[in-house]
């Protein structure tokens, strides 16, 4: 699957939606294509304590309900269209999900992909 088609599966979940006075949802949508070839989207959920969590969780979540977690392309967008590369937490959280996906390529604007890796070039972990 190609990063554009990637990226309208991201696109499409977006749209800010009012979950309660003090939650809101979907300024940011992810989409994540799988080694196995499932795409799964996830939404952010914004909290006023900060207890929401990333479009990139929520899609790695569907992922891993799925019973996969190898990820082959992922994406994130705002509602407005623009490409946000992945957080610091949600780089590590993939990164833990399986080893293989220090190789996941990460669409950081349009026609500009990276590894995962190279988002994380220093590794915490002792081998």
């Amino acid at each position: 699957m190609e990063f554009q088609k990637l990226y309208q599966k991201a696109k499409e979940v977006t749209g800010t939606r009012k979950l309660s006075s003090y939650a809101e949802a979907g300024s940011v949508g992810s989409a994540l294509l799988t080694a196995e070839g499932d795409v799964f989207q996830g939404v952010c959920i914004d909290t006023c304590c900060s207890m929401g969590f990333c479009a990139e969780h929520a899609a790695a979540a569907a992922m891993i309900t799925s019973g996969q977690n190898r990820v082959k392309k992922m994406v994130a967008v705002g509602e407005d269209g623009t490409i946000l590369p992945p957080c610091g937490r949600c780089r590590e959280f993939i990164r833990q999900l399986h080893p293989d996906n220090l190789k996941t390529q990460v669409l950081l604007e349009e026609n500009r992909v990276v590894f995962l890796e190279d988002l994380l070039p220093f590794c915490w972990e002792q081998d």
